[in-house]
């Protein structure tokens, strides 16, 4: 699934976008995936110059794991179950906390191909932590095979980042410059 994305960008277009404000910021992100297995750190670092924005990712693909190396409510896993969108924000928060980022990005849900847990294939959760404790939390209902699944997911996590992004150096610009949208003399 190349191509296609709204204003034009390709998922390499995307992810080169998000180094570029992270860069400009001076600041970092990690990546926590589980049924994308690696696949949004393997577009951020296919973009050269990564390393000076990205930090690196855990995939915990175990459900153990989101709790024993991101953090993730015990209580709330053996509730929901992996596939919930307070367990992606937790994983988000998580992996940004584990590996000293002010950004954090994860990604999970249901691939395919049958359903898990009483949630359908194609239900994903992805979800960006920010500096401050600001975090989003975007529920997905997709379509498609498993590849089209992961593929838009880990399209849906770098999207989400980059709006997080330009939302975030939106509210800054307006703080420095006294609230009005302007730069004061």
């Amino acid at each position: 699934m190349s191509g296609g994305e709204t204003g034009g960008e390709d998922h390499l277009g995307v992810a080169a976008r998000v180094l570029e404000l992270l860069v400009a910021r001076g600041e970092t992100v990690a990546v926590a995936e589980s049924l994308t297995g690696g696949l949004v750190a393997a577009e951020i670092t296919a973009v050269p110059g990564s390393s000076r924005a990205f930090r690196g990712s855990v995939t915990a693909y175990a459900t153990e794991l989101k709790q024993e190396l991101l953090g993730v409510d015990g209580d709330l896993l053996a509730e929901r179950g992996a596939v919930d969108g307070e367990v992606a924000r937790q994983m988000a928060e998580g992996v940004r906390t584990a590996l000293g980022t002010e950004w954090g990005v994860a990604t999970t849900g249901v691939a395919g191909p049958e359903a898990q847990h009483g949630h359908a294939v194609g239900t994903v959760f992805t979800a960006v932590a920010g500096p401050g404790g600001a975090a989003v939390v975007q529920e997905l209902s997709l379509d498609g095979d498993r590849g089209a699944i992961r593929t838009a997911s880990v399209r849906s996590a770098l999207r989400l980042l980059r709006d997080q992004l330009a939302q975030h150096a939106r509210a800054q610009d307006t703080e420095q410059d006294g609230g009005k949208g302007c730069l004061q003399p």
